[in-house]
């Protein structure tokens, strides 16, 4: 009776421990991101080592044009930037910072992805050696492909 009860226990306590990690593992944002870059973008690079170091798992994939990328998630050709990345379920447009990425991966809000258009200086990727920054949007592209403001970056003080 003693050992039944022993295995009842055990049992129990096992699928107990077993269903709170399925329910952390399913919680957890998605860190598995794929970039779509040209060849001759070193910034990508920059962008790429950027958002290894916050603890995504970047693959990198050279492409020639980067277009029929963003136009079949529906992405406007408007806020275009030098690379693409996607991860879960979003498109990342340009030199987005990956706070950002997790704030998005984390609030889930409908809509194509984020982007930050152009190559704003001081942005991650695009750092230089002076330590220049230019204040910077990240936009919230939603899906009918109009643009809201998701952060701001390099603002200057007030």
């Amino acid at each position: 009776m003693r050992s039944t009860l022993n295995r009842r226990l055990l049992l129990g306590a096992g699928l107990a421990v077993g269903m709170g990690g399925a329910a952390c593992a399913q919680t957890a944002p998605p860190r598995a991101l794929t970039v779509y870059k040209t060849p001759t973008c070193p910034c990508c690079d920059g962008w790429v080592a950027h958002m290894r170091r916050a603890g995504f798992t970047a693959t990198v994939v050279v492409v020639d044009d980067l277009q029929p990328v963003r136009r079949s998630r529906g992405f406007p050709d408007a806020l275009a930037s030098c690379h693409t990345g996607l991860v879960g379920g979003y498109l990342i447009e340009g030199h987005v910072p990956a706070e950002d990425v997790v704030r998005l991966l984390a609030d889930r809000p409908t809509a194509v992805g984020l982007a930050v258009p152009a190559m704003p200086l001081g942005s991650p990727g695009m750092e230089t050696p002076q330590g220049h920054k230019d204040p910077y949007d990240t936009l919230l592209v939603l899906r009918s492909g109009a643009p809201r403001v998701f952060a701001r970056h390099n603002q200057p003080a007030t």
